[in-house]
């Protein structure tokens, strides 16, 4: 007769993914943080519909400091260099520390694939390296719907690949790092997937994803959001795919919607996310099946965190910020 098999306990894993239910809960979300999400609402309730202007005049007003929200001072570490991509020059926006890179970061900015630019980002990567050592390369990918899918795809693989030609003799490492917001953070997981499947390649050691649109058929919780305007809403990811997918493509494609992806062989991810966030079921989702697919994974949940709430001030922008620089340093 054999004998029963142990009681085994199972080990906590730094892979493991753990969900508190009251981090949904609203009476978990901090007095500033409600200030802050009130503020937004109100700034951008005030703007007339902004989809009726073209989306170069919206891009120029930004850089311009006259969009909805104050734009950072241009970092001191900053230079603009362009290399060569499959459409044309990519221009790539480097911040480099005063000493030796630690590593270096490859960053992805958000903004539908439309909007936005490495230039905006300059607070955020400013404070990034000064944080973790790391130089930071921000790519100015291709923007829709004046140039759409794949151009941007295209030029952030062109800016991987061009980093590990010529990252370690240029900033002394091969440590390297991929992540982005929103869009970007799509971006980002198509340039690993296009690295692995394209040219087997798997040479970033993390990737620190933030509010991640990774299923452009849109998740129940993009979907079911509606018309607040708390920095996205349903409508404006439907602009955005609109105008990005121009030209077609296959929302179920790994290069479109990452979701889809057979996620073997990616690094250990970061996934950041805040409970009031359109996009918040494309991390709850994608988090758990990258961890699924045998990667490492973390998942940082954040109690009434807008989209992309790292971009604005407060308690909660503080506390995601210093564990995504504790996951980079630690890669």
């Amino acid at each position: 007769m054999s004998s029963p098999l142990p009681d085994i306990a199972p080990r906590p894993s730094a892979a493991e993914l753990v969900i508190d239910p009251a981090l949904f809960d609203p009476a978990a979300i901090a007095a500033d943080t409600r200030a802050i999400n009130a503020s937004i609402v109100k700034a951008l309730g005030a703007v007339p519909d902004r989809w009726v202007f073209p989306m170069a005049m919206l891009r120029k007003l930004r850089l311009d400091g006259k969009g909805p929200f104050p734009l950072a001072p241009e970092s001191p570490f900053a230079q603009v260099i362009e290399i060569e991509g499959p459409h044309g020059p990519v221009p790539l926006r480097v911040l480099t520390p005063p000493a030796p890179a630690k590593g270096v970061y490859l960053h992805i900015h958000g903004g539908g694939w439309c909007l936005g630019s490495a230039r905006e980002n300059d607070g955020l990567n400013h404070r990034f390296v000064e944080r973790t050592g790391f130089a930071v390369v921000s790519v100015d990918y291709r923007l829709a719907p004046e140039v759409p899918y794949p151009a941007a795809p295209d030029d952030c693989e062109a800016a991987a690949l061009w980093l590990l030609r010529e990252g370690p003799a240029r900033f002394g490492t091969d440590r390297f790092v991929i992540g982005g917001e929103s869009a970007g953070a799509n971006l980002a997981v198509a340039t690993l997937l296009r690295l692995r499947d394209r040219h087997g390649l798997t040479p970033f050691r993390g990737a620190n994803l933030t509010a991640g649109c990774y299923d452009l058929g849109l998740t129940p919780s993009a979907r079911q959001w509606g018309e607040e305007p708390l920095v996205l809403n349903t409508r404006d990811i439907n602009v955005f795919v609109g105008h990005y997918l121009r030209q077609g493509g296959d929302l179920a494609i790994p290069d479109i919607s990452p979701l889809h992806a057979d996620l073997t062989d990616m690094p250990p991810a970061l996934f950041t996310i805040g409970t009031r966030d359109a996009l918040l079921d494309d991390t709850l989702f994608m988090a758990p099946r990258w961890l699924a697919a045998g990667n490492a994974a973390q998942l940082g949940v954040y109690p009434g965190g807008c989209h992309v709430f790292i971009a604005f001030p407060g308690t909660l922008t503080d506390q995601a910020l210093a564990r995504s620089y504790a996951f980079v340093e630690a890669c």
